[in-house]
């Protein structure tokens, strides 16, 4: 059993068990521990320190984390380097790009400012494995550490250029024979991580860039903004005429995106319009992508008619690009809006999804609306249920026989998925199917069945 790991690295509120102060000096004792002798194993001829890159988000909190996992990392005799705010993918590529033996974001994604996380990347920018998670967790919960003295203790520095390199490199993700000249663009950061990174980017590529969610204070990040709340940046999109809208998460990892007429773009359509995009200009490789088990099934209705496969993986964008490289594939993402594109980023990067979704409108001539018109998508319901524990799903048995039910009834026209997420504590009961009002019916149902199942096993 995970103790500290989830799905997506360490996450929960700041000052609680296990996002506090404490906790993180011993993860940050860990994870040098971890790096130093990943470092040994493979580069044993190298003299100088290893050394680590920490990021964050904008979030009150990150200036806690920040200074206690630094004072874990240096007390391992690990030199720490210090990025600030900038996102998650910025530090996957700053990681590889500069040569370091670990990158460490401090981030909650697109949870409230309350919460805070650990995420952590390898040598090479890709998120470390489930196994690699549980060895450094092994080690922060009761490992043998050995913390160094004297003049072997590890040195703190900043990097001050960090954005300006990140920004450069966005850049030449761009079609160098192709511009955003004429275009206007509502642009809303969340006041997360990307809010100087990305309007820098948009408007040096010629854009005329309408701004949202670029002045954090510590609180606001992803409140009433950002990807989960794109309906600001749509109003702005109708009121200012816009081409397209862009929404980014606190950590600006994942992208959703608004058409010329102020429309969501659902994360399916755009994962299906930019796979038949790459299939069409003969890169997508092995003519398949990875989605998760979340996606709809009108994205594989539409892919299996472009002749394109669809390889299903766990949630979470490290499991997709896991799938995405043990297939030899490219392209793949989730339809919350992590578009991963592994010929440019080994991780998912809002900027980046929607810069290849701006060449495609770009290349095609079309807006956003016509692009998205590929796929259609089922009625789809997602409930999400609090719970206070997470019991095997197996182990609740009026749950099951409801579940049975349920799948008897979709049986060739739909699915179900329940699971538990791995970064909240929350059920998500997902029922997708020809009729909205049924599938509503037994998504709602089904949670009331599981959310009293847990209940009677907690007690």
């Amino acid at each position: 059993m995970r103790k500290l790991f989830g799905t997506d690295g360490i996450r929960g509120v700041a000052n609680s068990y296990p996002m506090t102060a404490e906790i993180a000096v011993r993860v940050g004792q860990a994870i040098a521990h971890y790096f130093k002798t990943q470092r040994n194993a493979r580069a044993s001829h190298l003299t100088h320190k290893p050394r680590i890159l920490i990021g964050k988000d904008t979030r009150l909190s990150g200036y806690m984390f920040e200074a206690s996992l630094a004072a874990g990392i240096a007390s391992m005799g690990v030199d720490v380097q210090l990025v600030g705010p900038l996102p998650t993918p910025g530090i996957s590529f700053l990681t590889e790009g500069m040569r370091a033996d670990g990158g460490i974001v401090i981030s909650a994604s697109h949870n409230a400012f309350q919460d805070n996380g650990i995420k952590l990347f390898g040598p090479d920018g890709f998120k470390l494995p489930d196994a690699d998670e549980l060895i450094i967790e092994g080690y922060a919960l009761g490992g043998e550490l050995s913390p160094v003295a004297g003049d072997k203790i590890g040195r703190m520095a900043r990097i001050e250029d960090a954005g300006g390199r990140y920004i450069v490199f966005l850049k030449n993700t761009f079609p160098r024979d192709l511009s955003l000249d004429g275009m206007r663009i509502v642009l809303d950061c969340a006041h997360g991580a990307a809010y100087k990174v990305a309007p820098a980017v948009l408007r040096e590529l010629g854009a005329e860039v309408i701004t949202i969610g670029v002045e954090p204070d510590g609180t606001n990040i992803n409140s009433k903004c950002g990807s989960l709340h794109p309906e600001a940046a749509a109003r702005r999109v109708r009121e200012t005429r816009a081409d397209v809208g862009i929404t980014l998460d606190g950590d600006a990892d994942r992208a959703i995106l608004i058409d010329e007429r102020g429309e969501i773009v659902d994360g399916d359509a755009l994962m299906a319009l930019a796979a038949i995009q790459l299939k069409n200009s003969g890169q997508l490789r092995g003519r398949s992508v990875v989605a998760t088990t979340m996606s709809n099934i009108g994205l594989e209705i539409a892919l299996e008619r472009e002749g394109i496969g669809l390889v299903r993986s766990k949630v979470g964008d490290r499991y997709v690009v896991g799938a995405m490289r043990s297939n030899g594939l490219n392209f793949g993402g989730e339809k919350s809006g992590h578009l991963i594109f592994l010929d440019h980023s080994p991780t998912g990067d809002g900027t980046i999804a929607a810069l290849q979704v701006l060449s495609f409108m770009r290349r095609t001539g079309k807006p956003l609306s016509e692009l998205a018109k590929v796929v259609t998508l089922f009625p789809q319901i997602l409930v999400n249920v609090p719970v206070t524990s997470k019991p095997p799903l197996d182990e609740l048995p009026a749950y099951q026989e409801h579940l049975a039910k349920v799948e008897s009834e979709l049986v060739g026209k739909g699915r179900a998925v329940v699971r538990y997420s791995g970064t909240e504590s929350k059920a998500r009961v997902m029922i997708e199917g020809p009729d909205a009002d049924h599938v509503s019916r037994l998504a709602n149902d089904l949670a009331e069945t599981l959310k009293r199942d847990i209940e009677a096993h907690e007690g």
